[in-house]
């Protein structure tokens, strides 16, 4: 699905040399690296803070908690989405509520969202999801109207731009924070865990900072309950190299989207990614929509001839065991639809163009039998 060595390969050298620069200089938490990062990463976002963590999911819950939520507050999120997403909200005793997404978009559904507005309602966590951008200006507006807070979930979607009413900004910027992952298959990845979350709120910059290291705002004088959760400086130096190939990330993907569109756009059971009319796609996966009765078997053609492939997600989160009920209805047809329909094909930076023309020929091939 992803070829990281590859990758590395390419990129070798100056990886290396960071690395190294590490090692000699033995800074592994908060050095230079990091800081280089976290400044260099806000500068490309167009953010005031960006602030390292440990991984995507500490963004999310450290978001959560910078917030002040209380026991039994209510968090909207997306049904069709990594598990992630619920998980911390469950964690920090919050309550997530799940509302139907868009078929086109994979994102949530606006029209939902009124709906699942209840007095305990205190925020809504868009899922930007596949490398596609949520409809933020329809978020924003519920989320104006009602006093509720935005966290964007970027972790599949950073680099992308989303454009309102002539204005371009990056994804991860729009909401009151935004927050994302270093996984190494995500578009801008590292060699292990990592994240990062972004605001332009200075005092919710320093709070969340400050939770991030054990509730430290000097070192030993704890003001807040906290965690630990930080970017180490080997990851930063990884990531300093790769975030100056962010946008040529996404150019290459977008290219492999490209030929995948050309190839798909004729057969008549396939159904390709939309890209909206408000923001561009960095395809994080390349994810096609067939009938279900296709579905499963089309994964297994592709498994025999060496393919790999992957469903994301196989069962919405409210029918998970551990968040049954969590869902503004007793079910979300959408996100029934997808979970039965989607198979995403291999899609990353360093793609043969003759594996892709294997890949297409092998799908086509399955629908022309």
């Amino acid at each position: 699905m992803v070829e990281l060595n590859t990758q590395y390969q390419r990129l070798k050298d100056p990886i290396d040399k960071r690395i190294q620069g590490v090692i000699d200089s033995s800074s592994f938490i908060n050095g230079p690296e990091v800081k280089e990062f976290e400044s260099g990463l806000a500068s490309y976002l167009g953010v005031n803070h960006v602030i390292g963590c440990a991984n995507g999911t500490d963004a999310l819950q450290i978001s959560l908690m910078a917030l002040d939520f209380e026991k039994g507050d209510e968090i909207i999120i997306p049904a069709f989405t990594y598990a992630a997403t619920a998980e911390v909200i469950g964690l920090l005793g919050l309550t997530p509520v799940m509302v139907d997404v868009c078929y086109d978009t994979f994102n949530i559904d606006v029209r939902g969202l009124e709906n699942a507005i209840t007095p305990q309602t205190k925020a809504i966590i868009p899922v930007h999801l596949f490398g596609q951008v949520s409809d933020m200006r329809g978020i924003l507006d519920i989320a104006s109207n009602y006093n509720l807070k935005v966290i964007e979930d970027n972790a599949q979607a950073i680099g992308a731009n989303y454009t309102n009413e002539g204005e371009t900004v990056k994804t991860g910027t729009i909401g009151d924070i935004g927050c994302t992952s270093f996984f190494p298959s995500k578009n801008l990845g590292c060699f292990g865990d990592g994240g990062a979350i972004f605001t332009n709120d200075d005092e919710l910059a320093s709070k969340i900072r400050i939770i991030s290291n054990h509730g430290q705002s000097k070192k030993y004088y704890h003001s807040l309950i906290g965690v630990n959760s930080r970017l180490d400086s080997m990851q930063a130096a990884v990531l300093n190299v790769k975030l100056a190939e962010l946008d040529d990330f996404a150019k290459r993907r977008q290219e492999v989207a490209k030929k995948y569109d050309l190839a798909f756009s004729s057969v008549q059971q396939i159904q390709i990614p939309k890209v909206s009319g408000y923001a561009n796609n960095v395809y994080h996966q390349y994810t096609i929509k067939v009938p279900s009765e296709y579905r499963d078997s089309l994964k297994e053609h592709l498994m025999q001839q060496g393919i790999p492939s992957m469903i994301y997600y196989p069962l919405p989160l409210y029918a998970q065991d551990a968040f049954k009920g969590c869902c503004s209805g007793e079910k979300l047809p959408v996100t029934e639809r997808l979970c039965k329909e989607v198979l995403s094909l291999p899609i990353h930076t360093e793609m043969d163009p003759k594996i892709q023309d294997f890949i297409i020929n092998e799908v086509k091939s399955f629908f022309e039998k």
